[in-house]
């Protein structure tokens, strides 16, 4: 199958199931905003060494925020609910309580999970917090050296899916760094969906364990690493293409990734330069998500 002359491989991405929270943060700016979103999402690219997934989903206008200031929907992404618990209280607590202007709201206010971030944040006001409402929502105000920290009393998680991903291949590092950018920028105009590694983009796509050194979790994928496509038996990488990009995508549900992969596709195969867009999957070893290419584009 072919879309403006770009190859679509006929195969899919594999996923797995993973718990993701869902925080709303806003601040008195954009610019604050960014900077406490980006400090909380830190540090989570991959549950492979770091302690959870993280990633902004997208920013949204005053109109569609609790407290009528621009803000931002971010999520936290690990394989336990203690886990996110934890995390999300360690986030919140570190990197959005301690950023000019913040507050903090539920992103998932209907889920059936539910853990009472707020309520153990208020802590730190050592009895001088004090309780509110905005609208419907349970608030907590904590004192602060610039004013009241708001924070709400739950944040919602739920049973999402991490791992969904394409793959850009071009016949250079710069065509295919561009179009991993445009489809970075397609995605994060959607709701639902997160691109958790930097910038959204993955320059060291990997393989679960290792050949040689077995020792080690995952290793690089040296079936798609340009450089060495003639030294590797079966090589994935063509031979008009010098660079590929990964493209993973967590996502709240099934819709939510197709969603993804889907715009980010479109958006990649605009870009001069690429030759092929192609997809991650261990023959369905790695989780019961599996997204065709084909059948989404």
């Amino acid at each position: 199958m072919e879309l403006n002359g770009v190859e679509i491989e006929d195969t899919f991405a594999e996923a797995f199931p993973i718990k993701i929270g869902r925080i709303l943060v806003t601040a008195a700016t954009r610019k604050w905003v960014n900077i406490a979103a980006q400090e909380a999402t830190g540090f989570g690219t991959s549950v492979i060494m770091c302690p959870a997934e993280a990633g902004i989903e997208k920013f949204v206008s005053p109109k569609e925020t609790p407290d009528g200031r621009p803000g931002a929907y971010i999520q936290i992404c690990t394989f336990g609910y203690k886990s996110l618990e934890e995390q999300l209280l360690e986030r919140i607590g570190q990197c959005i309580l301690t950023a000019p202007t913040t507050a903090v709201f539920n992103g998932l206010p209907d889920s059936e999970k539910q853990f009472d971030t707020g309520f153990k944040l208020k802590f730190f006001a050592d009895g001088m917090e004090s309780e509110d409402k905005i609208g419907s929502r349970k608030i907590y105000k904590i004192p602060l050296m610039e004013g009241d920290f708001i924070t709400e009393h739950s944040i919602g998680g739920v049973e999402g899916i991490a791992g969904g991903n394409f793959f850009i291949m071009g016949d250079s590092q710069m065509s295919a760094l561009i179009a991993a950018e445009a489809a970075t920028e397609a995605i994060q105009e959607l709701e639902g969906s997160i691109t958790p590694f930097p910038g959204g983009i993955v320059s060291s796509g990997s393989k679960p364990g290792a050949n040689k050194y077995k020792f080690l979790k995952a290793t690089a994928n040296e079936k798609f690493c340009p450089s060495i496509k003639d030294k590797v038996e079966n090589s994935q990488v063509p031979d008009n293409v010098n660079a590929i990009y990964e493209i993973v995508i967590n996502g709240l549900s099934e819709k939510d990734i197709s969603n993804a992969i889907s715009s980010g596709i479109n958006a990649a195969i605009t870009i001069p330069g690429v030759k092929k867009i192609t997809a991650g999957n261990y023959g369905g070893n790695l989780g019961p998500y599996k997204f065709n290419l084909q059948d989404i584009i």
